[in-house]
């Protein structure tokens, strides 16, 4: 397997967010977290990838484990330079007063593979050609759909092959949602292992190949992606069955 979570307790303060939750990701998967706010998902990813601190998570008890090497000690940076793995964090936190191609050069600060840099500013225009008509305008004066994208394509530039995304699809209209996870599935089928955070579970579990349902810091479900959508339980708390 490629990540795994092995009895992750966490904390903010004195408060424990999560209570020894344990999944895995494998390589070339995509691979779901759903729940309702304040279930802990976020809270996952920022523990994964290291982010934000230093007022972010505190790991009190577990593991995580990455092509079986032990990554709690990684800086977020190192994350991102040596382990190829990448955030696109919810609220997408682009630089409004930058354009999106400054945006998308930034995501390229720690690369040296100058050819294939080239070769992924070509993939997020063609990915995303919303972006090629605005490259060299402030991203700040985007739509929400639009800053999305490029939230995406950043995370993109760093070069990773392992991306996690908090909420892609908030705040997009139905069309540009699936226009999103269109390409998210593209991507994948290149080869990109994805985990993503979606409080649309009907749209996540469409696209993912397996998810975990977390409930107030416990995973509470697993399965693939039918064996989902089909448990009573998880249809009546979040598919509105």
């Amino acid at each position: 397997m490629l990540l795994e979570i092995k009895d992750i307790h966490v904390k903010y303060g004195n408060i424990e967010a999560l209570h020894g939750i344990s999944f895995h990701v494998n390589q070339g998967e995509i691979v779901a977290l759903i729940g309702a706010n304040g279930a802990g998902k976020t809270t996952t990813l920022h523990t994964i990838t290291r982010v934000p601190p230093p007022e972010g998570p505190k790991v009190t008890k577990g593991d995580i484990l990455y092509k079986g090497k032990s990554i709690l000690p990684v800086e977020a940076h190192i994350l991102v330079r040596d382990y190829k793995i990448a955030l696109a964090p919810e609220g997408r936190h682009i630089f409004g007063n930058l354009t999106v191609e400054e945006n998308l050069i930034l995501a390229t600060y720690a690369r040296k593979d100058k050819a294939q840099i080239k070769k992924d500013y070509e993939k997020v225009y063609d990915l995303f050609p919303k972006l090629t008509e605005r490259r060299y305008q402030k991203s700040e004066t985007m739509s929400g759909g639009e800053q999305q994208m490029l939230a995406v394509g950043r995370a993109l530039m760093t070069g990773s092959n392992f991306i996690m995304l908090d909420e892609p699809s908030m705040g997009l209209a139905p069309l540009l949602m699936y226009d999103m996870f269109r390409v998210l599935k593209a991507l994948n089928e290149e080869g990109m292992t994805i985990l993503l955070i979606e409080q649309n579970a009907h749209l996540a579990l469409k696209f993912a190949h397996r998810a975990y349902v977390l409930d107030t810091g416990e995973i509470v479900a697993q399965g693939n992606s039918v064996e989902l959508m089909n448990n009573p339980d998880v249809k009546k708390a979040y598919l509105g069955g």
